[in-house]
């Protein structure tokens, strides 16, 4: 009795000693998160509370004071912005995983290539490594709470101490990314504070929230333009190679409340089917989650395809890609929505109904970034968690995938002739496709090869191959389902370069040295793109630029006739408060090519006298209303209202007349044929959707060799249709027509009869001037290399 004794008093005093030390853990953790500054402290008001945005400079300073706070938590800037602002990374974890992050990216590194890493020594790996979760928060800075979410989250996480918290922690690394476009977060929030207690409080600011691309900021991840991305690419993605990738984005007010995966068809064919999986059951977890938190209007398998890889990178390394679009308030200003304003349709579901992937609908009530952010932060925690309790099945798919990519059987590689029409745009796609991770190899012809036994096989061979977007009408005989983006990405045609597939090939390892740009040369021929680059150069370092008839560029005049001097074009871009993107990826092209150029707002066209000024003048693709008119009255603040207008329009005429070049890209055309008066006829004007369609296509088409437009070019070639004007085949000047039949090249057609035959680029005289009419993106999203030359060729037109 007495030893029984002794045993129970031993027992009670060792439970008091454990929760004495349970509570020391406790009150230590709790001494530690109260140095760690809330957001209200350092923001001077709560997060999401009505009618205050953030700016980047103090989110910055916040994550590094928690950085300097907290051992759960590191933060580093990894890149600048086009404008210079610092991009940032947060990584989250337990203090001892944080500790031994170089240990971590190196299972990663080698569960993400199968090649490096046998079964038996993954295994090892599955259960030692952690789930590596990539966030990253308004890429489209108009949709502003994400950033606000972001700065919330990261204080929570690393000072509650809640089991699902600690379980993320222990289990995952998060790599939180406040903001993909700080730029704009600055762009945004100035203006919205500029309109505040205003008629105009909430509306969207009258320029491109990305210095050049805007909203396609969100449509660059396979050509890499833009410093975000590549920063983001060559920083995070091909350091880290996360297995999920989580993209958080807002969408309109009037339909759900927050979209989550899956995804609606089509899926792009290369992705693995183990990661669609993945996405799905994830997806609707988190989707579960929120409705289990009694969050209503969530909507899943709706809205969204899975289909173009410029919105997404990760599925094409193995990683899922999980998007959700959160409605909408007027930026930080609550929005009432009464039940009658809640949309009728919506791709997927009706916002006004229940059904099985919008099982309790939102119909109506007043919505605020409070709410926005409640609904983000749940979504983050649903995705973190799980990921966390199923970290070790995660990394074995992510293993899983990486061995089907190797494992390739058809086809065995992919070939790119040496002897290309166009060097410098073969080396740019190469190059293009290496910073993806993409391998190149060389054979003994010296042609290069792209073995499709490689982690990454499937991204190459789906940038390669053609697309053949399936034929889905919303019903049987009714018009074209709407693909959410375009359905074409076939860079050989883009980039004018020929490639074939193979079944096996025989190659050796391709030294990095052989992609670098090759040294400068004092010639180049029409085709090379390089040599519009050099040609640049040229005329900024004073010299002569000389071309002969085929269009070769050279320093100094070669042998033979037909050279003549060039000078160097004195170019205008129309630049309107319509904030448009096709204006602002004109802009990058002609700066990475070296053009001199000046943006021409309405006053400066209506101002006249523009021939004294001016060699050629560009419109970007835009809508002939919005040139015209550009924002009504009452819908902005005055000065940034009106278009070019009757007094800019005769100043166009006039500045043709007098000699100028007025280059129309893509619908810009119908502006410039109504205000010019030309006799030709837009054949698709008045056809409907599911009589005609386009939605981002390459579509073949004939040049006339004979134009000077076409130096350069061969005379068979794919162009960017998106939107795009088709003239009468009679028109005058045509310089570029569709063929008979065949014109599709990749993605989706509707309606080839409409358009067969007919005419697709003018070049026409008005007075002593040229008019270009471009029914195409001759710079489509920094990517048409082949097209480039005829978009410059017009700016150097006599």
């Amino acid at each position: 009795m007495r030893e029984e004794r002794r045993h129970r008093c031993l027992r009670h005093y060792a439970g008091i000693l454990r929760a004495f030390a349970f509570l020391c853990v406790v009150l230590l953790a709790n001494a530690a998160n109260a140095a760690v500054p809330t957001p209200e402290s350092h923001f001077g008001h709560p997060i999401g509370v009505d009618r205050q945005l953030l700016d980047w400079d103090k989110v910055v300073s916040y994550f590094y004071a928690l950085a300097g706070s907290s051992d759960k938590i590191r933060v580093a800037e990894y890149g600048r912005s086009a404008e210079n602002r610092p991009l940032i990374v947060a990584t989250i974890a337990a203090p001892e995983t944080l500790r031994n992050l170089d240990r971590y990216r190196e299972i990663q590194r080698r569960l993400a290539d199968p090649r490096l890493t046998s079964p038996a020594q993954a295994e090892a790996m599955f259960k030692e490594g952690k789930n590596i979760v990539l966030m990253t928060c308004s890429i489209h800075a108009s949709e502003v709470a994400s950033t606000h979410s972001a700065v919330e989250f990261a204080y929570r996480l690393i000072t509650e101490n809640n089991p699902r918290f600690q379980t993320i922690l222990n289990n995952t690394i998060l790599l939180l990314v406040p903001s993909l476009n700080p730029d704009g977060v600055d762009i945004v929030t100035h203006w919205y504070r500029s309109t505040l207690g205003t008629k105009f409080e909430g509306t969207n600011p009258p320029e491109l929230y990305q210095k050049y691309v805007g909203h396609d900021n969100n449509r660059d991840w396979y050509i890499f333009s833009q410093p975000e991305t590549r920063a983001t690419i060559a920083q995070l993605h091909n350091v880290w190679h996360p297995e999920i990738v989580y993209d958080v984005h807002q969408q309109g007010a009037y339909a759900s409340r927050m979209f989550i995966p899956p995804w609606l068809d089509p899926a792009e064919p290369n992705i693995d089917p183990i990661l669609l999986q993945e996405m799905n059951a994830l997806g609707t977890t988190m989707a579960a989650d929120l409705t289990a938190a009694g969050k209503t209007g969530i909507a899943i398998h709706a809205a969204y395809d899975f289909w173009s890889p410029s919105r997404h990178y990760q599925a094409f390394h193995a990683g899922l890609r999980i998007l959700t679009e959160s409605a909408s308030a007027l930026l930080a200003t609550p929005l009432a929505v009464t039940p009658d304003q809640i949309d009728e349709d919506a791709l997927g579901y009706k916002p006004r109904e229940k059904s099985w992937n919008y099982i309790q609908p939102w119909l109506g009530g007043v919505w605020k970034l409070r709410d926005i952010i409640d609904y983000q932060e749940l979504a983050f925690e649903s995705l973190l968690h799980n990921a966390a309790v199923n970290r070790e099945d995660m990394l074995r798919n992510f293993y899983r995938v990486g061995q089907h990519e190797v494992e390739r059987s058809s086809p065995g590689a992919i070939v790119i002739s040496k002897n290309q029409r166009d060097p410098g745009a073969t080396r740019r796609m190469l190059q293009t496709l290496a910073f993806g991770g993409v391998e190149t190899m060389r054979n003994e012809a010296g042609e290069y090869v792209i073995s499709m036994h490689q982690p990454y096989s499937g991204y190459a061979k789906a940038l390669l191959e053609r697309q053949r977007y399936p034929n889905l009408l919303l019903y049987p005989g009714g018009p074209p389902q709407r693909p959410y983006d375009v359905t074409a990405h076939t860079l050989p045609l883009l980039f004018g370069v020929d490639v074939k597939f193979v079944d096996a090939a025989d190659h050796e390892r391709l030294s990095a040295d052989d992609l670098r740009d090759p040294p400068a040369r004092d010639f180049y021929t029409a085709p090379d793109t390089d040599g519009w680059q050099a040609v640049n150069r040229w005329w900024s370092n004073g010299m002569t630029v000389f071309r002969n008839a085929t269009g070769d560029f050279a320093a100094t005049p070669r042998a033979g006739s037909g050279w003549r001097e060039v000078k160097r074009p004195r170019i205008g871009l129309y630049k309107s408060w319509m904030a448009d993107m096709d204006e602002g990826w004109t802009r990058w092209l002609l700066e990475q090519f070296g053009f001199a150029y000046t943006s021409l707002r309405n006053g400066d066209i209506q101002a006249g006298n523009l021939r004294s000024h001016y060699d050629s003048i560009v419109f970007a693709d835009e809508p002939a209303n919005a040139i015209e008119n550009g924002h009504q009255p009452g819908t902005m603040p005055q000065e940034f209202t009106g278009g070019v207008g009757v007094k800019g329009a005769e100043a166009l005429r006039e500045f043709a007349r007098a000699g100028g070049t007025l280059v129309f890209l893509n619908r810009a055309s119908d502006y410039g044929v109504g205000m010019l008066g030309l006799k030709v006829k837009n054949v698709l004007a008045n056809v409907p959707p599911r009589e005609f369609y386009s939605p981002g296509s390459l579509l073949n088409v004939k040049l006339d060799l004979r134009d000077p437009l076409t130096q350069g070019l061969p005379e068979e070639i794919a162009i960017w249709s998106e939107a795009s004007p088709v003239w009468n085949a009679d028109a005058e000047g045509a310089v570029a027509k569709y063929p008979d039949s065949g014109i599709l090249a990749s993605g989706w057609l509707l309606g080839e009869k409409h358009i067969a035959g007919k005419t697709a680029l003018i070049h026409t005289r008005y007075g002593a001037g040229n008019v270009i009419l471009f029914g195409m993106r001759p710079q489509y999203r920094a990517q048409s290399y082949l097209t480039f030359k005829m978009f410059f060729n017009a700016l150097v037109m006599d």
